[in-house]
């Protein structure tokens, strides 16, 4: 039997907020006989990743309250059921509780949108990075792909891609170039994670080589 890794995918909140991350990895792995987009999980129903899914003809879609996210066993009962083996974030803002990081050791990922350890810790997401940048001075910017631990981004680094950073460029500027990023080396180096998380792949991504949930599920 030809074995598949569905995504359940996030932005902002375990797929939060707007979800472009999540559809463009769902679109990146589209024709993929390894790597599926299975379902959503969110904890807002009104969420426009949800709107993305169902255009994107991704039926499953959850939504769970930060209780239930806090606490972990309904969610993790979810994965179970759809079988998830691995599980990737764009943008989820909660800590994940102990049961899940216990249930997918190394087999959880997150995108920061910055060059950590710098502009990283709780309550650092999306315009505050970027004003962070720019008020601290930085000559350079990027994207941060991590595996998640107990911490707020301190897990171990598998990637980075770094943007110029121009004495002109606003909070906005910045965005738009870490974007960029986030959309060409998301998705591949996910795929490739996911690899050697399955012994398919002879390549070692270390934490100083530089260059979105979802998860993953046998069929």
């Amino acid at each position: 039997m030809q074995k598949k890794h569905p995504f359940y995918d996030s932005y902002f909140y375990f797929a939060s907020g707007n979800g472009s991350n999540a559809e463009n990895i769902v679109r990146y792995f589209s024709d993929s006989d390894d790597i599926v987009v299975s379902l959503i999980i969110s904890n807002k129903r009104d969420a426009y990743v949800h709107e993305r899914a169902r255009h994107l003809g991704i039926p499953p879609s959850f939504t769970f309250s930060k209780p239930e996210f806090d606490d972990g066993l309904l969610v993790l009962d979810t994965l179970r059921e759809y079988n998830i083996d691995f599980i990737v974030l764009a943008g989820f803002l909660l800590k994940l509780s102990q049961p899940l990081l216990d249930s997918y050791p190394e087999r959880i990922v997150n995108i920061h949108p910055a060059l950590l350890p710098r502009h990283g810790g709780k309550g650092m997401y999306g315009d505050r990075v970027h004003r962070a940048v720019v008020d601290s001075g930085d000559k350079e910017s990027g994207i941060t792909i991590h595996y998640v631990n107990e911490n707020y981004d301190e897990g171990s680094i598998i990637y980075q891609a770094t943007c110029e950073v121009n004495k002109e460029d606003t909070p906005d500027d910045i965005a738009r170039k870490v974007h960029v990023l986030e959309y060409t080396h998301y998705p591949r180096v996910v795929e490739e994670v996911v690899k050697i998380a399955s012994g398919e792949s002879q390549i070692k991504i270390s934490s100083t080589f530089v260059i979105p949930f979802a998860a993953v599920r046998n069929w």
